[in-house]
């Protein structure tokens, strides 16, 4: 299974998806871009996926243009600006899916409610990504 996580800074949302997925299926090829590329990943995205196992800590957000000629099995889009953005593939796509994830980079606050925003995102992903590719 090869599987494209999109969303717009590709330093969050797309970003734990990947590495959800790498997680539940080691086998699977799996990718994150975005449609303007943060310069890194968010700290506190690295932390909430650590709190569960998950290590994206050498993750880099990569431009969703690097991937148009190759073929997925599944595009998936994590946010509305990435979906309406989202670059028509000369790859072959067998299935899209999306769902529109707040983004845990505009959360307000201090450290700590600002974590427990990226905790509540990060399992909304886990949960979509198991109802996706539910056995």
């Amino acid at each position: 299974m090869k599987v494209l996580v999109l969303c717009t800074g590709n330093s969050c949302r797309s970003q734990m998806a990947e590495g959800i997925l790498k997680s539940l299926h080691p086998d699977w090829i799996v990718f994150s871009a975005g449609t303007d590329p943060a310069s890194s990943v968010h700290p506190l995205a690295v932390e909430a996926m650590q709190e569960i196992g998950i290590d994206i800590s050498d993750h880099k957000p990569k431009m969703v243009d690097q991937f148009i000629n190759e073929s997925f099995d599944f595009v998936l889009t994590v946010c509305d600006s990435a979906r309406e953005s989202c670059p028509v593939f000369t790859g072959q796509v067998r299935e899209r899916r999306h769902h529109d994830f707040f983004d845990p980079a505009a959360a307000i606050g201090n450290r700590d409610e600002k974590l427990e925003v990226f905790r509540r995102v990060r399992d909304e992903i886990y949960s979509w990504l198991n109802q996706i590719f539910a056995q």
